[in-house]
């Protein structure tokens, strides 16, 4: 069977690939070998090299109450309409906000402090707080970008932990590292999710315990930045340590990797080959072991940066002057150095607890 009867198979296929990902789970509806041909590895080379897939930045925000817009003084937001999380989708090419239908289950709004990563055409979520018991879940769920719809992934092993580092390969796999048990114990355990078999394995130990630590997978490796231990309750360290997917083990520690003792949040893979962070009131990138400023964070978000992500040769940064007035949203070219605002909705203005990047 032809993939578009009465063309020659390559065009069929340079047909299919230009299907916008809004329409993935239109096209995959029409017949059983596009669904197949969608899922292969394959369609999204061609894509990528075709410079067709689209760039997407996936937030759990608070949501607030769309007839209460923002005003030009950016009042502080009534506390009791933002504390329901959801999911929040943004197209920088098209500059496009909409939201993602709500994870099965949770009513309330997402687990509060959960974990989200992008791979391949998937979205996963992972643990999290129940909004209204604050009991602790291990339970794992996939968006497939192709059907539009959730699933039940398998639940993260080894009882529930919180403020966990997670990243993932972009392709199949997902690393997490650290967090705290139900007993607020730092842990080093790391973990590994197949989400194509939709099976955990277990990695060896980091070297230390690491609780509210960050994770940025980077040059092949799974970087599990800052964190602090039992001992040590919110003493961040300045240590990171690197798992190497090749050699499956943890490199040597680096105590100095961050310039201060803080929560590393805004460090970010550039997806150019260097790592990023926005710390004080600049952009820098990492270079020869230490940190050079090369951007200067505009004054309206650099007071509390919520979320940094980049794809692309851009940067995108959501803050505020302070914690609890209405975010705004700056995309840095990373070639030229040069600020661009970014219109956000008002019912887009809620805070941002975290986010991930996907390229479909």
């Amino acid at each position: 069977m032809d993939l578009i009867p009465g063309l020659p198979e390559e065009v069929g296929l340079e047909c299919l690939v230009r299907v916008p990902y809004t329409h993935f789970s239109s096209a995959s509806s029409v017949c059983r070998r596009w669904n197949a041909e969608i899922r292969q590895p394959e369609f999204r080379r061609l894509r990528k090299v075709s410079g067709l897939t689209q760039p997407l930045v996936v937030m759990v925000q608070s949501r607030v109450n769309p007839s209460k817009p923002r005003s030009d003084s950016m009042k502080r937001f009534d506390k009791s309409r933002s504390m329901i999380y959801r999911l929040t989708v943004f197209e920088p090419e098209t500059g496009e906000w909409r939201e993602l239908p709500p994870v099965p289950g949770c009513e309330n709004g997402l687990p509060m402090f959960c974990r989200i990563v992008g791979v391949g055409l998937n979205l996963v979520v992972m643990g999290g707080w129940d909004p209204v018991t604050c009991v602790v879940s291990n339970s794992v769920f996939v968006f497939d970008f192709v059907w539009a719809t959730w699933r039940r992934g398998s639940d993260m092993p080894g009882g529930p932990r919180s403020f966990l580092a997670c990243a993932s390969d972009s392709n199949r796999t997902v690393y997490i590292a650290g967090a705290h048990d139900k007993e607020k114990n730092a842990l080093k355990s790391a973990l590994m999710y197949d989400t194509a078999k939709e099976k955990w394995g277990r990695l060896p130990d980091m070297a230390m315990e690491r609780d509210e630590c960050e994770g940025v997978f980077h040059d092949g490796k799974f970087h599990v930045i800052g964190g602090y231990n039992t001992e040590m309750q919110g003493q961040f360290s300045r240590s990171a340590e690197e798992f190497d997917v090749a050699t499956m083990r943890w490199d040597q520690v680096q105590d100095d990797f961050l310039e201060a003792a803080t929560c590393p949040t805004t460090c970010t893979d550039g997806r150019d080959g260097r790592l990023y962070m926005c710390r004080g009131n600049d952009v820098a990138i990492r270079l020869n072991s230490s940190w050079q400023a090369v951007a200067e964070l505009p004054a309206e978000v650099r007071s509390s940066i919520s979320y940094v992500t980049a794809w692309r040769g851009k940067m995108l940064v959501i803050g505020s002057l302070k914690f609890g007035v209405a975010l705004r949203a700056h995309v840095l070219d990373l070639k030229r150095y040069v600020w661009t605002q970014i219109e956000v909705p008002a019912e887009y203005c809620g805070y941002v607890q975290s986010g991930c990047w996907l390229d479909i």
